[in-house]
């Protein structure tokens, strides 16, 4: 099930957050997303947030910012099992959706590519200086 995030879940969320950006950017130190931490975890309960849930346990969510995608995650042992498809298909009522990913994650790449998103735009993350892509959605 898809719903909103509610101040109950952020714990799992952060968990969630700071493994999977661990695990998909080696490329980048450690220590930057564990500096990131306490921004993340403290702009969260203002965020648009949907967590993909079965049962009571979090497997997954997406943060929006209107039609931009600020991150999407899944746990560690449920990916590749249609849960991100389920968070980006559930957002693509809107007409459009942006998204910045690093050029290095082939992985999302792919995922995005298969999710029928195109590459816009190259550019350079000025706090990494990791080259990545503007890729975005156009339904119809």
């Amino acid at each position: 099930m898809i719903r909103l995030f509610e101040f109950k879940d952020v714990d799992r969320i952060m968990e969630i957050w700071l493994e999977g950006d661990v695990n998909a950017h080696s490329f980048i130190e450690e220590s930057y997303w564990k500096n990131n931490y306490k921004s993340v975890r403290a702009i969260l309960p203002n965020a648009e947030v949907y967590v993909y849930e079965v049962g009571n346990e979090i497997l997954g969510f997406i943060g929006m910012d209107a039609d931009y995608i600020a991150g999407i995650f899944v746990a560690e042992g449920h990916q590749g099992q249609g849960i991100g498809h389920q968070l980006i298909d559930a957002m693509k009522r809107k007409k459009r959706l942006s998204l910045h990913v690093y050029e290095k994650n082939n992985g999302a790449v792919t995922f995005y590519k298969k999710e029928g998103f195109c590459i816009e735009n190259y550019l350079t993350e000025k706090e990494t200086g990791e080259n990545e892509y503007l890729m975005v959605y156009n339904a119809g």
